[in-house]
């Protein structure tokens, strides 16, 4: 597999990162932030920025009251697996984090038509008998068959929806299997989805063994939460803050300067942006070149509402089809429409209740007021072909005048897309993990890897 341009080419910058101690601020305190900061402060003098109330980003650890039991849950990243997450696991490995098993069974669940099914057996299934009846059904299950099988070779360019109407996938296949597993896995429309690049999409589902009954990788999550790994990364930064927003990011000279929310600005020799691109474009302002803008302003974001609670009404009518991902679809629901999914964490996490406690992304009604646990605002990147395409572009502007770009954006959108990031910026630095060997750049794993 050939690494993508982000990796392999970084703009040139006469600064010696390798030879002295650096002033370094790292925007951002997801997985990308704490990584980065976690790797170069060893050598450097970095200062970690949050705007938010906590660390980690979407590794949003919070603790619940159920059944008369206190309990830590996660609302944002889940689940890990060994096959997919080369440097995340040996990263938790390293940190001495606990993982245990997990699942990711998927259901479907339509009022119009009337549908339920899951993947986990043939009875879940059938669990609607009227599916053995329903020829449509069967096109479902005939297509899902031929999808896998003609998508194991060389595949035309364009985006998935040109290539299911090319080849004449059934309506079923398309509106009850794929487009609902796909806008369930990166929490966008499935609208949205039609104009995923199909290579990047195929190259996902392969790498996570989507196309395939047999060989899928075993699921793990973090035992007591993804905040563990976050307190240990945490733990070993000096000048971490949290609740400390930046205004706007100045390149001035050989120095860059952080207006921070309070009106103070501050000097760094290097800023490393580990935010959404947008979020990072709004923070140069008029100080960015036209080529960061053209990058940076490529990748869109789909805005997403997660709500925590324990109302049953947001899962399968039949208990016997709730999974561990419930993609959920309302009478009269568009394309167009954010993605419902729910979560249901019983089967995603050991929690100690019976009470099944779920995380709904964007609930096609609201929970029961009593059942809400917490509510959360997220927001997903949106990999069309000109996202990828500023993908191919980054290493254009990466480390060019001290300025630096990470994030789960530069990659499918996952964790160990922004932990990849992460490393690729610390390797430029000259700065390995203690899983890595010294001077071998970080796997690659973006979706334009070829």
């Amino acid at each position: 597999m050939n690494a993508p341009a982000q990796f392999v080419s970084i703009a040139t910058d006469p600064r010696d990162r390798v030879g002295r101690s650096r002033r370094v601020a790292v925007i951002g305190s997801g997985i990308a932030g704490l990584a980065s900061a976690w790797l170069l402060s060893r050598r450097h003098r970095v200062t970690l920025f949050e705007a938010g109330s906590y660390l980690g980003g979407h590794t949003n650890t919070v603790d619940v009251s159920v059944e008369g039991q206190i309990f830590p849950v996660d609302t944002g990243f889940l689940v890990c697996n060994e096959r997919t997450y080369p440097n995340l696991i040996p990263m938790f490995r390293h940190l001495g984090v606990e993982l245990v098993a997990s699942e990711m069974s998927f259901a479907v669940s339509l009022q119009q038509p009337a549908l339920e099914w899951s993947g986990s057996s043939l009875a879940t299934l059938f669990a609607q008998k009227r599916n053995l009846a329903r020829p449509g059904f069967w096109r479902m299950i005939q297509d899902i068959l031929r999808f896998n099988r003609e998508t194991q070779g060389d595949l035309p360019a364009g985006n998935l929806g040109a290539y299911l109407d090319a080849h004449r996938y059934s309506r079923e296949f398309r509106d009850w299997y794929l487009l609902p597993m796909a806008a369930a896995i990166w929490s966008c429309p499935t609208e949205t989805m039609l104009a995923y690049p199909l290579s990047t999409f195929v190259r996902f589902c392969r790498n996570h063994g989507l196309l395939q009954i047999a060989d899928r990788p075993q699921w793990l999550t973090v035992k007591g939460g993804g905040r563990e790994y976050v307190k240990k990364l945490a733990a070993g930064l000096s000048d971490v803050r949290v609740s400390c927003p930046v205004s706007a990011v100045m390149p001035a000279g050989s120095d860059i300067l952080l207006r921070l929310g309070n009106g103070t600005v501050e000097r760094f020799d290097d800023v490393i942006f580990a935010c959404h691109s947008d979020q990072t474009l709004a923070l140069l302002g008029k100080h960015a070149t036209s080529a960061e803008r053209d990058i940076l302003a490529a990748v869109k974001y789909q805005p997403n509402r997660a709500v925590l609670h324990t109302d049953t009404a947001l899962l399968p009518r039949d208990p016997r089809v709730w999974s561990a991902w419930n993609y959920l679809a309302g009478d009269g629901g568009s394309g167009e429409q954010p993605v419902s999914v729910s979560y249901l964490l019983n089967r995603l996490q050991p929690l100690p209740v019976a009470t099944p406690v779920v995380v709904t992304l964007n609930p096609i009604r609201e929970p029961h007021p009593a059942e809400v646990l917490a509510d959360f605002d997220y927001a997903h990147p949106v990999f069309d072909l000109a996202a990828i395409d500023a993908q191919t572009k980054l290493g254009q502007i990466q480390g060019s005048r001290g300025l630096w770009f990470c994030g789960a954006w530069t990659g499918f959108g996952f964790h160990e897309d922004g932990l990849r990031s992460a490393l690729t910026v610390a390797n430029a630095w000259g700065e390995y993990a203690p899983w890595q060997q010294a001077g071998v750049p970080v796997n690659s794993g973006s979706p334009v890897a070829a």
